[in-house]
């Protein structure tokens, strides 16, 4: 039976790897020392793999050596950003050290709590982010860092976004921001629908590009009067917001720009449902070289 499950776990780890390598190579995408973070999707990879392509695709790993992994909290409520007490995580197809150094920096802010080990487990937004991390780093030695951003008010995203600027500034560090986008119909309890822009799907797409747009101005806080505006339930809005703090207090220029948008259904009547799924890139600006995005 051991043998079996074995073989068994074998198989699927491979199957996986087959399927982050297709999407990966049909992004078509060219790595980039100067992307410093990734905005990804974080459902089942039936529905969001794809999408989260265009965004682990651009990862250039070569003088990479830690990434920083910034996901929503789905089941587990805390007002803080809370720190992984685990020393490993173990994906399919590789295992991702977690860096106790830096987590013993954070923890000495006064400003984290930590998650147990159950929470850790049953979050699945940075969970999904493992394996592509997994693939993009493979030959390369990496640790990561996992930030579970809480239900955190404007003040505190300000907070750890400013806290956590410092390790932007240092080529070194890579940031994985994970979040999905609108969700939409009667089982989300989100219905909004303007009938100038089309379809219903035409109207979450609207919604959800305008949303873009303005995080890819940079600007916190346009990005929270949006939130307030039109409610869309982006479930990563906080690790977001926070990437963009952090973005504004760190000593370069980072641009952010959305690179692919899917949504896994197109949505008719007001009894469908669909999630919506964008991948961005965070990349240092330089002047006089022109983006390939």
């Amino acid at each position: 039976m051991a043998k079996l499950c074995s073989t068994l776990c074998s198989q699927l780890a491979s199957k996986l790897e087959e399927e982050l390598d297709g999407w990966l190579t049909a992004s078509g995408l060219t790595k980039s020392p100067n992307v410093r973070a990734v905005i990804a999707p974080h459902a089942g990879y039936s529905y969001s793999g794809r999408c989260a392509a265009y965004a682990f695709g651009n990862i250039d790993p070569a003088n990479i050596s830690r990434v920083f992994l910034l996901g929503p909290s789905h089941h587990y409520y805390t007002p803080k950003c809370a720190l992984s007490r685990a020393t490993v995580y173990s994906t399919p197809i590789g295992d991702l050290p977690v860096d106790q150094e830096v987590i013993e920096e954070l923890k000495a802010t006064g400003k984290f709590e930590f998650m147990d080990l159950n929470v850790d487990e049953a979050e699945h937004s940075m969970e999904m982010h493992l394996p592509y991390l997994s693939k993009v780093f493979q030959g390369h030695s990496v640790k990561v860092v996992p930030i579970l951003v809480g239900a955190v008010n404007s003040q505190n995203e300000a907070m750890y976004g400013q806290l956590l600027s410092k390790y932007v500034d240092d080529p070194k560090n890579f940031f994985s921001v994970s979040s999905d986008f609108c969700h939409w119909g009667s089982r989300f309890s989100y219905t909004y629908y303007d009938k100038n822009n089309g379809a219903i799907h035409q109207s979450i797409e609207a919604l959800d590009r305008l949303g873009m747009e303005i995080i890819e101005t940079g600007d916190p806080d346009a990005f929270k009067q949006y939130l307030q505006e039109y409610e869309n339930t982006i479930c990563g809005r906080h690790p977001i917001s926070v990437l963009l703090h952090m973005l504004k207090h760190c000593s370069m220029k980072i641009n952010v720009g959305f690179v692919r948008y899917e949504q896994s259904s197109q949505c008719k009547s007001m009894r469908d449902s669909s999630v919506s799924y964008a991948s961005a890139v965070a990349k240092v600006d330089c002047p006089g070289v022109e983006s390939k995005d």
